[in-house]
């Protein structure tokens, strides 16, 4: 007998539509990032100034609900190293954005469940199934079909590299979370720490502050500096770990689609990016693929 409470469908509903808001609200990444590099502020110094309104909004979220900002002793070694690969991903992410085109950086980055997979094969003996390796083998057949520009050349293969290692950190930092005594941290200080990490691992690169950027005190830089800041990092944050808690695991990562789908809007309607029918085609192919997979292992 099924003893388990249906969930009310208000909580469905809000449940799905928050994964949403956190899928959309990533995918803005581009468009508060480029405005900035325009704006001369190199890769660095946007990251670190993201990172710094991101950890003092959090902070003040924490005091606000009195969460206390103590680490366990077991968890300060793997925060460090999550806080690090936390900071390459975005860094491996921010720098693809300087060599192609963002709607293709962010749809190809969605392949991240697959570094997953194939991490925890390799160190935790999980198997992939031979459906997931038609869906990997497929997958990379559709990034090879985004990557054809509209004069039959090649995105940067440097930039396609980037965001390949972007999503191969991510998974790293995923699996830490997973794997470790990290995983009985809330995610709010979990983030805070992570993000702590990251401006640190940002100053030293900086030479510790030397190579700053000054941030543009204009409305403009003001706006872009909090938008990325706010939206695809506090509002996707908060957004994503409500609706895991409300409708699982599973149907937030499916939406997660919307992120590369909102960065390719984002990239043809904002900065001019042109998408050709094979584009169009190898995005479906990879969405299909990612999201079949995802929900094949979950069932497995």
């Amino acid at each position: 007998m099924n003893l388990s409470i249906p969930r009310p469908h208000g909580e469905i509903a809000k449940g799905y539509f928050l994964a949403i808001l956190a899928s959309m609200t990533y995918g803005l990444n581009p468009m508060f990032a480029l405005p900035l590099y325009g704006m001369g502020l190199d890769i660095l110094s946007v990251l670190f100034y993201r990172y710094l309104f991101a950890a003092l909004i959090l902070g003040v979220i924490m005091a606000m609900r009195r969460q206390s900002f103590a680490i366990p002793r077991k968890a300060v070694l793997p925060l460090i190293l999550a806080g690090v690969f936390f900071a390459l991903s975005s860094l491996t992410l921010f720098g693809s954005y300087k060599y192609m085109d963002v709607g293709i950086a962010s749809t190809i980055l969605y392949v991240t469940p697959f570094f997953v997979a194939f991490i925890m094969a390799v160190f935790f003996k999980q198997k992939i199934s031979g459906t997931g390796i038609l869906c990997i083998v497929v997958s990379m057949a559709g990034i090879g079909m985004i990557s054809v520009k509209q004069d039959s050349t090649i995105q940067n293969p440097f930039g396609i590299a980037l965001v390949i290692l972007s999503a191969l950190v991510y998974a790293v930092y995923m699996v830490l979370i997973n794997k470790t005594a990290l995983n009985q941290m809330h995610i709010v200080p979990l983030t805070f720490y992570c993000i702590i990490v990251g401006l640190i691992l940002f100053l030293i690169c900086m030479n510790f502050g030397q190579n700053l950027t000054p941030m543009p005190l204009t409305v403009s830089g003001v706006y872009n500096v909090m938008g990325l800041a706010i939206f695809p990092t506090i509002v996707s944050l908060i957004a994503m770990t409500v609706a895991i808690q409300s409708i699982g695991p599973v149907p937030t990562s499916v939406l997660e689609a919307i992120e590369p789908v909102t960065a390719l809007f984002v990239g043809c309607f904002m900065f001019g990016e042109v998408l050709t029918p094979l584009n169009l085609a190898g995005i479906a192919v990879v969405l299909f693929s990612v999201t079949y997979f995802v929900v094949s292992r979950h069932k497995t």
